[in-house]
């Protein structure tokens, strides 16, 4: 005699009717979706015993409801990403997580060329000039407070232009008496060396280097013969009828008295003191 079929719960026959086995124990269908089937995370109805389930980590869903949280795509036989509480299909997960273009505000997907600057992404096409509106791209650009610029168009609008080639200064550059120059105009007049950061001498709108000036501008001392450049010592000058010295050049021919800021007597191309110019 075979062994007596009955639900767990009504005790009722299953010999010829569906059951289903949970725990050790068998129940009818209609027992297993009142005390044992999982409820839907999605539509919070019951998952009978002849509907398909998913179950993920702690949450059990119809395999209809198992949707993308974003586009509704069916993912029972899919892959998917769980994230912050939701599910999404790999697309939508890939758009959740992508950075937002600052031209267009959409996303900039995997494998999209791009370019970002200090902290900020823009698709490659949507980074344009602000003036002239064509892209930039990976192009050079010249940033200005919120606004980025071709380089044809910064130029025009913001470079200084260097007063000796009339070009526009794009970095670094100096500026001196007002005026802006390339550091690589900014040069001798004689032997062309920089003068950015070095001692220089002016004379007339022409700019000499220190050994430049002296060889062949500065004029040459009366008493020592050496050239008078206005740069350390000496650089107080004595000028008379002509004539120029170093202030510790100009002092009596006779008695080797310094004459600078004192009075003297010029004689015969000479000076002297007053009391030596009296026993000439």
């Amino acid at each position: 005699m075979s062994e007596k079929l009955s639900c767990h719960y009504c005790k009722d026959s299953l010999h010829g009717k569906k059951y289903v086995e949970k725990d050790g124990s068998h129940c009818c269908l209609c027992c297993y979706d009142k005390y044992c089937a999982n409820t839907c995370t999605e539509c919070r109805q019951t998952i009978g015993a002849d509907a398909k389930e998913v179950h993920y980590k702690e949450g059990f869903w119809h395999d209809y409801c198992f949707r993308c949280t974003h586009c509704q795509r069916p993912l029972a036989t899919e892959t998917f990403v769980a994230k912050e509480n939701k599910i999404l299909c790999k697309e939508c997960n890939m758009i959740e997580s992508a950075l937002i273009c600052k031209g267009c505000s959409k996303p900039i997907l995997a494998g999209e060329q791009n370019v970002e600057y200090k902290g900020t992404v823009w698709h490659q096409d949507c980074f344009t000039c602000s003036d002239c509106k064509q892209v930039i791209g990976t192009g050079s650009f010249y940033p200005k407070e919120e606004e980025f610029y071709c380089m044809t168009c910064y130029e025009a609008k913001f470079a200084k232009r260097c007063v000796k080639c009339d070009k526009a200064i794009i970095s670094g550059g100096i500026t001196y008496q007002d005026q802006p120059w390339h550091a690589d105009c900014f040069v001798c007049v004689t032997c062309s060396r920089k003068l950015a950061g070095q001692r220089f001498t002016a004379v007339e709108d022409q700019y000499y280097c220190v050994d430049c000036y002296k060889n062949y501008v500065a004029k040459k001392c009366a008493g020592c013969k050496n050239p008078i450049t206005g740069f350390g010592k000496g650089s107080s000058v004595v000028t008379y009828e002509g004539q120029s010295w170093h202030d510790y050049c100009f002092h009596c021919k006779k008695c080797a008295m310094n004459l600078a800021s004192k009075r003297f007597v010029f004689h015969q191309e000479q000076v002297f003191c007053p009391d030596c110019a009296k026993k000439l």
